[in-house]
């Protein structure tokens, strides 16, 4: 659940992304400067081009800004060397792509099994908190199954199991509905709702949608790589950018 008495878990000051080819500069994120709250529920909504992907691979460290500075839990990412950084993502952030970037090889639960051992954790995995997320997810008839043998709601299904098994303090979602049905789009969202209610995950979402960032508790309004608005979605009150 939100708590706005925690300290930020999240903060961007002054965020720029230029991309250079020759002699041309094309600014995607113009001076973005959020703050994310421990547990928040926060959407980041925007058409094509307006810079909130952009803004998603610099929060997630994924890519490195131009200039301005990013801290997550307290640690900022300007004074990490490439292995830190990496460290800190496995440990602190799981990502949920449009694309589900399954290992067509391997079937579901291995998908799982090799995320969980990237992630470089000591203990074992939590075969009890992975039965709950396949029951919850609705695909634990379906871990023995390759990504070909599953529905594109299933894969996304099986991939936001990925990114939560791990226990990650920071989910970022981008554009996870993007191509999914109505229905599995819902379900993907209720995913995502009580990952962030019921353990206490923050959740930073990119979509083109605004019905699908209602669910959040602020929406970010994006265009030309500057946050242009902010609104309180139907997930809780909002808390101040």
């Amino acid at each position: 659940m939100l708590d706005q008495s925690n300290s930020p878990i999240i903060v961007a000051e002054n965020l720029t992304k230029i991309y250079r080819s020759g002699r041309l500069e094309v600014p995607a994120v113009r001076g973005v400067s959020l703050t994310v709250n421990r547990g928040e529920f926060v959407a980041i909504v925007g058409p094509s081009g307006s810079g909130k992907s952009t803004l998603f691979y610099l929060l997630g460290g994924l890519t490195q800004a131009t200039s301005g500075r990013i801290v997550i839990d307290g640690v900022d990412f300007a004074t990490l060397n490439d292995a830190e950084r990496t460290r800190l993502r496995k440990h602190r952030i799981s990502f949920i792509f449009q694309k589900f970037n399954l290992l067509p090889t391997l079937s579901a639960m291995g998908n799982i099994e090799v995320a969980y051992a990237v992630s470089g954790r000591k203990e074992p995995l939590d075969h009890q908190f992975l039965g709950r997320l396949s029951e919850l997810l609705s695909i634990r008839g379906r871990l023995e199954h390759r990504p070909a043998e599953l529905s594109g709601g299933e894969q996304q299904r099986v991939a936001i199991a990925r990114a939560l098994i791990t226990h990650p303090a920071i989910v970022l979602a981008d554009e996870p509905t993007g191509n999914l049905d109505t229905k599995n789009s819902e379900a993907v969202l209720e995913m995502l709702q009580r990952s962030n209610r019921e353990f206490g995950q923050t959740v930073l979402m990119i979509t083109h949608n605004p019905e699908a960032a209602q669910i959040a508790n602020r929406i970010l309004h994006m265009r030309d790589g500057e946050i242009v608005n902010v609104e309180s979605g139907a997930g809780a009150a909002p808390a101040a950018v």
